[in-house]
Formats: structure tokens, sequence, C-alpha cells
């Protein structure tokens, strides 16, 4: 077994014994989303509450783990694989600290639950721009439009411009650690936006092939 699936698999065991462990001394109504400006406005039932992420986390590995077998272009996902798999454990480790934080405000720690995700989503955003660099073309991972999946070129063009995009946009995320009361603003608003133009990129590069 792969390395990065091994660490991905202590995580989801970790998370499962972390929830068995503080599951005494946690509220039966636990907090479970928060705001733009940072405040509580949803709520779950303690055991999901414990054990909701833990089997998000045990549920994507699983996905992820299907998905280079399924994919009619599977050899081109392992061209890319060492990418794939250290996306995995990122996500897992993003996840897992959301978990994190999460358990321990519900603990009692009250803190500014959006200053402390902007460091993990603009890693995260980072290592997705590096992945979308790398990825050939496939069904599933990447930038997929009509326009990338019916062209090798095309895919290429599109994701190395999104690569660099996607890496942009997590370090504009990290801009709100200085200044959380923008974070919704640095996170989502270059995302959608450099998410647009690539379609649209991928669209007029398409067209620029066929003539």
């Amino acid at each position: 077994m792969r390395k990065s699936r091994v660490i991905v698999l202590l995580i989801i065991l970790i998370s499962f014994a972390v929830g068995i462990y503080l599951y005494p001394l946690l509220p039966e109504v636990m907090a479970s989303h928060w705001s733009i400006q940072g405040q509580v406005n949803g709520y779950m039932s303690k055991f999901w509450g414990v054990f909701l992420m833990p089997f998000i986390l045990l549920g994507m590995f699983l996905l992820f783990i299907v998905i280079p077998k399924i994919d009619p272009l599977k050899d081109n996902i392992e061209k890319f694989r060492n990418y794939y798999e250290t996306f995995i454990a990122a996500i897992t480790f993003f996840l897992f600290y959301i978990y994190i934080l999460t358990l321990l405000w519900n603990l009692g720690v009250k803190f500014d639950m959006n200053r402390f995700l902007i460091p993990g989503l603009g890693i995260l955003f980072y290592y997705v721009g590096i992945l979308v660099e790398n990825a050939k073309r496939n069904w599933f991972i990447g930038i997929r439009t009509p326009w990338t999946l019916s062209s090798d070129v095309v895919w290429e063009k599109t994701h190395k411009i999104g690569g660099k995009l996607f890496k942009a946009a997590g370090i504009i995320a990290l801009l709100g650690i200085f200044i959380s009361e923008y974070t919704f603003f640095l996170i989502m608003i270059p995302v959608l936006s450099f998410s647009f133009y690539v379609i649209v990129y991928s669209y007029f590069e398409y067209q620029k092939e066929k003539r």
C-alpha cells in the first residue's frame, strides 16, 4: 500500500478515536456551521457532530481509491498518480483540521473560526493548483468541460493556466488572516471568477483548434 494511503488511514482511525474519547465531554447539541461573520448558525445532535466527519473521511477515501479504477482514461491518471495521491492526503488533512477545530469549539475553546480556517484553505487551494497543472485528461479529476475532455491540447492549455490561477487563489485567501472581515470575499470571488475564466478559456481554445 502506498505510504500516502497509510497516512490517510491513520488520520481516519485517529478521527474515530478522538471522537470516541471526547464524546462524553461534548454537549448534546453541537455547533456545526458558522456564518461569514464567524457566528454559529447551524447545529446538529452530538452523535452526528462527533462522527459525521470521520464517516465522510472514510467515504471519501474509498471513493478516491475507486476513481482511478473506473475512469475510462485510467492510464492517464497513472501519469500524475503521485500528485493525485498527495491530494488525497491533503484534503484528508484539511477536513481533519476542520474536525478538530469543531470539537475544540464545542469543548468551550472560543476563537475566530473563519480566521483559523484560512491557512488550511489557502494551502489546499495552492495544492489544487499544483494538481491541476499536472493532471492529464480524465473524466474525474481536473477542469472537466466538454472542450477539455474533447482535446488533449485544450486540456493541457486550460490546466496550465488553471493551475496558476488556483495557486493565486490560495495566496489571495491567505490575506484573510490579516483582514478576516473580508475572508469570504477573498476566498469566493477569486475561486468563482477564476473558475468562470477557465471554462470560457477552454471554449475559445477549442474553437481555435477546430479552425
